[in-house]
C-alpha cells in the first residue's frame, strides 16, 4: 500500500514578503483618498471661535490654526499654508484688515472676512485689501460654505491666470532673446563677409582662403569673429577710403 503525497505550496512568504506585497495596494488606496481642506480661523473671541471651528469640522475640514490676532493669523498662514483663512475684522494688535492685506500681498492663501452686519465699510476695505469673499455674523453654515468655495475658487483662478501670464512672458522673452541672436548672428555674417571681400581685395586672398584665415584667426586669438571682422573692416575699409578721396 503506497503511501499518500502530500502537496505543499510551491512557496511559503514570509511576513515581511507579505507586507511588502501589500504596501502598493495601501499607498495607492491613500493616494485615492481625498485630501481634507485645511484652514486657519483667526477670531479674538474664544466662543465664536470655539463654534467657528466646530462647524468647519463637521463640515469635513481641518482646522489646523487658530488666532486670537491679526499678527497670529499672519504667522500661522505663513507657518501651514492653508486652502482658506477665515478672519475676522475687528482684531486686537494687528485688525482683520491688515493681516489680509499681508496675507493677500504674499499670495499665500484666500481670505474669508467675518463681519457684522453694520460693518459695510469695512467689507469695502476688507475687499480692497484682497480678501475674496465675506460672511456675515452670526455664522451659519449654509453662508460659510458657499464663502469658502467661492474664496478658493476665485484664488484658484487667480494663481491660474497669473501663471499663464508667468508663462507668456517666459515664452515672450525667449522669443526675444532668438530674435536678438537671429539679429547678431545676421550682423556678424554681414561683417565677416565684407571682411573675407577687403582681404580678397587687399591681401589677395581666395574666398576660401578668407575665411579660413578669419576662422583659424578668430579661433587661435580666441576673437570674436565679429570684432575681428571689425578690425578688417576698419583698417581695409579706411584704405579704400582715403584712395577715393585722393581720387
Amino acid at each position: 500500500m503506497s503511501a499518500e503525497k502530500t502537496t505543499e505550496p510551491d512557496e511559503v512568504l514570509t511576513d515581511d514578503e507579505l507586507q511588502a506585497a501589500a504596501a502598493p495596494e495601501q499607498s495607492i488606496e491613500e493616494d485615492d483618498k481625498p485630501r481634507k481642506r485645511t484652514v486657519v480661523v483667526a477670531e479674538d473671541e474664544s466662543v465664536n471661535r470655539m463654534d467657528l471651528v466646530a462647524m468647519l469640522e463637521d463640515s469635513g475640514y481641518e482646522v489646523v490654526g487658530e488666532a486670537a490676532n491679526g499678527e497670529e493669523a499672519v504667522e500661522l498662514t505663513r507657518k501651514f499654508r492653508p486652502s482658506v483663512v477665515c478672519m475676522d475684522v475687528k482684531m486686537p494688535r494687528m485688525d482683520g484688515i491688515e493681516a489680509a492685506g499681508i496675507i493677500c500681498d504674499e499670495n499665500i492663501a484666500p481670505v474669508v472676512m467675518l463681519t457684522a452686519f453694520s460693518q459695510s465699510d469695512l467689507v469695502k476695505k476688507a475687499t480692497g485689501a484682497g480678501a475674496m469673499a465675506y460672511v456675515t455674523k452670526p455664522y451659519e453654515e449654509s453662508k460659510l460654505l458657499p464663502a469658502l468655495e467661492v474664496a478658493m475658487g476665485r484664488f484658484a483662478e487667480i494663481n491660474d491666470l497669473l501663471d499663464n501670464v508667468e508663462r507668456s512672458e517666459s515664452k515672450l522673452h525667449e522669443t526675444e532673446e532668438q530674435l536678438k541672436k537671429a539679429e547678431e548672428t545676421l550682423e556678424e555674417r554681414k561683417l565677416v563677409d565684407r571682411a573675407k571681400g577687403l582681404l580678397m581685395d587687399k591681401a589677395d586672398f581666395s574666398e576660401q582662403g578668407a575665411f579660413r584665415w578669419i576662422q583659424k584667426t578668430s579661433m587661435d586669438q580666441r576673437i570674436p569673429k565679429k570684432r575681428l571682422a571689425m578690425a578688417i573692416i576698419a583698417k581695409y575699409g579706411d584704405q579704400k577710403s582715403e584712395a577715393e578721396d585722393e581720387r
